[in-house]
């Protein structure tokens, strides 16, 4: 066989193995720190510190949020010690919030902004065009009536005899 043929087949097992490996060994961390502080035990970013029953839980990342029969959520921390859980998530969520409407804003003002300023360039050439274009009209009858001022005073009025005879 092929040496091409192989490599998907190792990275398969490997890959499996590591997946198996992970889950096989139940993270006892954050359990063993039950004894300890809340510093301790948020040293780890896999582990909960409930400040009510003052114990060092595994996240429970299956669901998103720790469920209340865990730990409540004002009780709850992660990452910092003198933050809750239910502070931590409110603000995440006002912080997302304005990020998004802050987006939504610099879209619509850039989408509308363009085309506004579009639309005044748009007019400001058409003044332009309108301008030179009644300019050319008046310097054409002005060249018209000199010359047929020049035709009068040398009696040029008439049909004119250079024109081809039909």
């Amino acid at each position: 066989m092929d040496l091409q043929s192989y490599v998907p087949a190792l990275l398969l097992i490997f890959g499996l193995a590591t997946v198996f490996a992970q889950t096989s060994a139940p993270d006892a961390v954050c359990e063993a720190k039950n004894a300890t502080s809340c510093d301790e035990c948020l040293q780890n970013v896999k582990c909960l510190w409930c400040i009510s029953s003052k114990k060092c839980i595994t996240y429970p990342v299956k669901t998103i949020l720790p469920p209340h029969a865990v730990c409540p959520l004002n009780d709850a921390r992660w990452g910092l010690c003198w933050m809750n859980f239910q502070t931590l998530i409110i603000t995440m969520a006002v912080v997302g919030g304005v990020l998004i409407i802050a987006f939504l804003v610099c879209l619509f003002c850039c989408c509308n902004c363009g085309s506004a300023g579009s639309s005044r360039f748009q007019a400001k050439m058409e003044r332009q065009i309108n301008k030179s274009k009644s300019k050319q009209d008046e310097r054409r009858s002005e060249m018209k009536s000199r010359h047929e001022e020049i035709r009068q005073k040398y009696g040029l009025t008439g049909p004119n005899p250079y024109s081809k005879f039909s």
